[in-house]
């Protein structure tokens, strides 16, 4: 299904797989969880390609069903992929697997800006060249 984002003004892919196997008000939330966080995650990777996400309910015998959650991040240079979440609240689980991908996405592309990138210089190269000047201080 895609969604049309009107903060961005583009029409974006966010795709939903077991949605509609879901109850209405699960599905309301997960619709505005999923949009919440597309927009989080669109910040990070400004050039999504596409997003799925995939919801599988287990039913066990007792009243309660369990949650699992896979999230599926495309861009032109890497796919990122959650697997990691399994909750019996739905909500949990969806967050759980919007903050791996938000720290998947924070190590894969270091955007950490407050460490400064200073390189490393050694005296290698210099010392070679004064000593083919006639300098000797090395």
């Amino acid at each position: 299904m895609k969604k049309d984002i009107p903060k961005y003004g583009a029409n974006e892919v966010l795709q939903f797989v077991g949605l509609n196997k879901l109850a209405i008000e699960e599905q309301m939330t997960v619709n505005q969880l999923a949009t919440k966080e597309f927009e989080k995650v669109e910040r990070m990777l400004h050039n999504i390609v596409s997003m799925i996400v995939h919801i599988k309910e287990y039913a066990k015998e007792g009243g309660k069903n369990k949650y699992s959650l896979h999230v599926r991040v495309m861009a032109p240079t890497a796919i990122i992929e959650s697997c990691k979440s399994q909750d019996w609240d739905l909500t949990r689980a969806l967050r759980k697997s919007f903050e791996d991908i938000q720290n998947q996405i924070q190590h894969k592309f270091h955007s950490n800006a407050t460490k400064l990138h200073i390189p490393h210089q050694k005296g290698g190269k210099r010392k070679r060249e004064q000593n083919l000047m006639g300098s000797n201080q090395y």
